[in-house]
């Protein structure tokens, strides 16, 4: 059994499920007989297992009954594995990476625009899109350690939300990275097919498009466009003369704080809290918990008491199963869920993009 996706890279989210995967040998994959056993040995929630036997790469979804955590599990499914160490990688030559990915994660689950199945963008293509940002980015300090992530985020925003050309344009990461031509692309390609609208090529397998599933890449266009133009008008000279909120910081005009999500915080705190702060860190992945009430004001937290910890745990399937319905459109900054796995990374990228002036 291994660990893939998010968790294993440390880019998980509070609402991101865990992906794992069994290698094995078997005639047929035994998703039914596993299924049988987590209801037996009540591993997961009565309701919450569900077999997708049909699916592309079948697997078996469930919520763990005890933390309430989200589990997916396949079967001989190599390609997650190979990419969680694939990103991995990068992060190591492009230290801003977590960061930027965590926050971009947050802004598309807040406006529904996260998952393949309805046309968004996945986590895989979005790290993509960031790694190729970074690598053809025109200032070589871009990659330093020392950049200033604000700026970073917000000529993100600008690349993919207004220069980009989807329709001409592809994205390659290999060999230091580069932009193909689509109509190249078109010539290799089988006859009847051609390069779908966010072209990335896959740097693990040849041939293949990881954005061809994102039909809604040009709504994911028109989300970012919105940010560039909200952030940049924040951080201009003259946004000290618009009126705002003092507790809102920059980055707190696209990316919110719920209730709900600062509540299943302190239950899980409270549950595995101090044990997770004298524990050693999982694989240097898995971000220890920071105290609810350490948190900064200016992250837009509400300073008001929750329920009791017992009510927010019933609570939390619940709202964990809806942490993207309560979403915004690309014309909206309404809250849904917190952008970071890690406090401590978000308060450091509101706080360097507070004090960013001008790029």
């Amino acid at each position: 059994v291994q660990i893939f996706g998010s968790f294993k890279t440390g880019l998980y989210l509070p609402t991101s499920d865990i992906d794992l995967v069994v290698f094995g040998k078997w005639e047929n994959l035994p998703l039914w007989t596993l299924e049988e056993a987590l209801r037996k040995h009540k591993v997961a929630d009565e309701n919450s297992v569900k077999v997708l036997d049909k699916a592309t790469v079948p697997i078996i979804k469930l919520t763990d009954s005890y933390t309430e955590v989200k589990v997916d599990i396949s079967f001989n499914v190599q390609n997650g594995v190979k990419a969680a160490q694939l990103i991995r990688d990068f992060i190591k030559k492009y230290p801003v990476l977590p960061y930027l990915v965590l926050v971009l994660k947050q802004f598309l689950l807040q406006r529904d625009l996260n998952e393949v199945f309805t046309g968004g963008i996945g986590s895989y293509s979005l790290f993509l899109m960031a790694v190729s940002f970074l690598q053809l980015h025109p200032r070589e300090d871009a990659c330093s350690p020392d950049a200033n992530y604000g700026v970073l985020l917000i000529e993100f925003f600008e690349l993919y939300g207004r220069h980009f050309n989807y329709l001409k344009t592809g994205i390659r990461i290999k060999d230091g990275g580069s932009y193909v031509a689509k109509d190249e692309v078109q010539k290799s390609m089988l006859d009847g097919y051609r390069p779908s609208m966010l072209y990335i090529e896959d740097p693990l397998q040849p041939g293949n498009d990881v954005g061809r599933s994102s039909y809604g890449a040009m709504q994911v266009k028109q989300a970012f466009d919105y940010a560039y133009v909200v952030l940049s008008h924040a951080v201009s000279p003259i946004a000290k003369y618009y009126p705002n909120n003092e507790s809102e910081s920059i980055l707190g005009r696209i990316i919110r704080v719920t209730e709900e999500v600062v509540a299943y915080r302190e239950w899980i705190s409270a549950e595995w809290g101090q044990q997770n702060r004298s524990d050693p860190i999982h694989n240097g992945n898995v971000t220890l918990i920071v105290d609810v009430h350490n948190l900064d004001q200016c992250n837009n937290n509400l300073s008001g008491q929750n329920s009791t910890l017992g009510q927010t745990k019933n609570k939390t399937a619940e709202t964990l199963g809806k942490h993207s319905s309560n979403s915004s459109g690309p014309l909206s900054s309404s809250s849904s869920t917190l952008s970071s796995s890690s406090d401590v990374r978000f308060r450091t990228l509101t706080k360097v993009s507070s004090g960013t002036s001008s790029p």
